[in-house]
């Protein structure tokens, strides 16, 4: 821009102009201009650019007013349709599947989940792996639908609330220790069988035991002795008719006491005892072993 100055005469005078003697340039020309030029082109390149990348990310996404893709932020939270992958850990209240469909975590190594206290430290841990399924924690308890406890296992004791125990393999139950039980029943039409392959086999019971069989016989098997002990009271066998078919029988001639054979003598109150045998009986109503 060019600045000229002029002068105010009155009419019918003359004056000669005088000349510009100083001309000021206002502006940007040259190298500058074309510089400034480019920039702001190559702001709108950015701005056209980074505003076709968002559009193409919201598409991408299925960014929507109401959520993301499957996901859907209603007023009880958020709600998740499809499968999901999750690259780090997962902090939520509750999570729970649709009511028409169940909930499935899956993974190709191992699902743990933990339970923190205030402190973050882990209070409760379960662990689902492809061969093994472990828990850690003070207790572990399975319930029923009504609350009633099913199976719970802590330090202590194994306690198993269900009304039948049922073991349905092949070998039965075994059991290293002692077991305390009211009753030990076997499935209908099947026996029932109580045993120790290399050690002894001992009832015990302060106020007696009951062994019955409603519809078939009862054996007791030993490789060695059967002691039947009862410290305070009788020991009853209320039969039609006892056998003893494998006791060894004397021959006529020898001696009884040193064929090593007794007889088994019965008093009036039900007492057995053992008297040596001889050609005769050696039974006496009125032994010692009676009085």
């Amino acid at each position: 821009m060019v600045r000229e100055q002029y002068t105010t005469t009155t009419p019918g005078t003359s004056l000669e102009r005088p000349k510009n003697e100083y001309v000021y340039k206002i502006g940007i020309y040259g190298w500058r201009k074309r510089c400034l030029y480019l920039f702001v082109l190559l702001l709108l390149i950015i701005l056209v650019v980074n505003f076709s990348l968002t559009i193409w990310i919201l598409k991408v996404m299925w960014f929507s007013p109401t959520g993301m893709g499957h996901l859907r932020v209603t007023k009880e939270g958020l709600r998740l349709e499809g499968e999901s992958e999750f690259l780090f850990p997962l902090y939520a209240k509750e999570i729970h599947s649709r009511v028409d469909s169940s909930l499935l975590l899956q993974s190709t190594h191992n699902v743990t989940v933990n339970a923190r206290n205030s402190n973050g430290e882990v209070t409760g841990r379960l662990n689902v792996g492809p061969k093994v399924v472990e828990f850690h924690g003070q207790q572990f308890q399975i319930n029923s639908k009504d609350g009633k406890p099913l199976f719970t296992v802590d330090e202590n004791e194994v306690v198993i609330g269900t009304d039948k125990l049922r073991v349905t393999g092949p070998e039965g139950a075994l059991f290293e220790h002692s077991v305390e039980t009211p009753l030990v029943k076997a499935e209908a039409f099947k026996q029932l069988r109580l045993e120790s392959p290399t050690r002894s086999l001992s009832m015990d019971a302060p106020r007696g035991i009951n062994i019955k069989a409603q519809a078939g016989n009862i054996e007791a098997l030993s490789q060695m002795d059967i002691k039947l002990h009862s410290s305070d009271g009788v020991l009853l066998l209320d039969a039609e008719t006892v056998r003893l078919p494998k006791l060894p029988e004397g021959t006529r001639g020898g001696s009884s006491i040193s064929q090593g054979l007794y007889e088994i003598c019965v008093c009036p109150d039900g007492k057995l005892y053992l008297s040596v045998a001889g050609v005769g009986s050696t039974c006496h109503e009125y032994s010692r072993v009676c009085q």
